[in-house]
């Protein structure tokens, strides 16, 4: 049976265009190429770079100018930790748990004509979709526990492919600065998320923190702020972020 090769920080040489692009994983075999990308919740998600990582994919595979022949077929994964941010004026997040975007054209109907079948998929396990299909749901599952609750996982191990990745990757086997470093990663995400749910109002934070050290209790920081008892218990937990 013939193994795909697997690299990261995977880049073309010598590179296409001026952009030095690197892949987080990339995995190939005979018949298809499959990229995935890390997006952590500090970087502003451009859309347009991943369009770039998917297409530099396809057409690094043409190797003259006489042949267009795209042999591999390519699917990128771009894997975030946080909301889709599609536009920074209007500040629209997409709250999706699956996205799929195809380079297949479609009729005056409406109607999708298989040409290619390249796919270039947005995974976002923080949002769980009634309609997400178990072949999704298991490994979105896999990926959000590893996050929140890697010491007591709640994942499908009947499912092997999920099985065989804890195996592999194996909680136990995280040091203890591994585990902190962690845990801060998490409290950053739920920090970002109260901004963005305040607006990103850093005064009413400030506030908050400020009536934290000055001994409130969550009864009174709630009447004064109109802030829940999750938001006031993630600047409380964090007082350093």
């Amino acid at each position: 049976m013939f193994r795909p090769k697997i690299e990261t920080e995977k880049a073309f040489q010598p590179k296409l265009g001026n952009i030095n692009f690197k892949y987080d994983i990339f995995a190939e075999d005979v018949e298809k190429r499959i990229v995935i990308e890390i997006q952590k919740v500090e970087y502003d998600h451009n859309f347009d770079r991943f369009l770039h990582y998917h297409l530099q994919a396809i057409t690094e595979q043409q190797r003259t100018s006489e042949d267009y022949t795209v042999e591999k077929t390519v699917y990128t994964i771009v894997l975030m930790t946080a909301p889709y941010k599609i536009n920074a004026k209007t500040r629209e997040f997409y709250r999706d748990e699956v996205l799929i975007s195809s380079l297949n054209p479609r009729n005056l109907k409406g109607v999708e004509r298989k040409i290619f079948n390249h796919e270039l998929i947005y995974l976002n396990p923080n949002y769980k979709g009634e309609d997400t299909p178990t072949n999704y749901r298991d490994w979105l599952d896999l990926i959000y526990e590893s996050i929140h609750h890697p010491e007591n996982p709640n994942i499908n191990i009947n499912n092997q492919g999920v099985k065989r990745a804890t195996e592999i990757v194996s909680f136990e086997n995280i040091s203890p600065d591994e585990w902190e470093e962690a845990k801060i990663e998490a409290a950053k995400r739920k920090v970002v998320e109260l901004e963005r749910e305040m607006g990103k109002d850093e005064r009413s934070i400030e506030i908050v923190k400020n009536l934290i050290q000055l001994g409130s209790d969550n009864h009174f920081i709630i009447k004064a702020t109109g802030l829940t008892l999750q938001q006031i218990e993630v600047l409380r937990n964090n007082p350093n972020l």
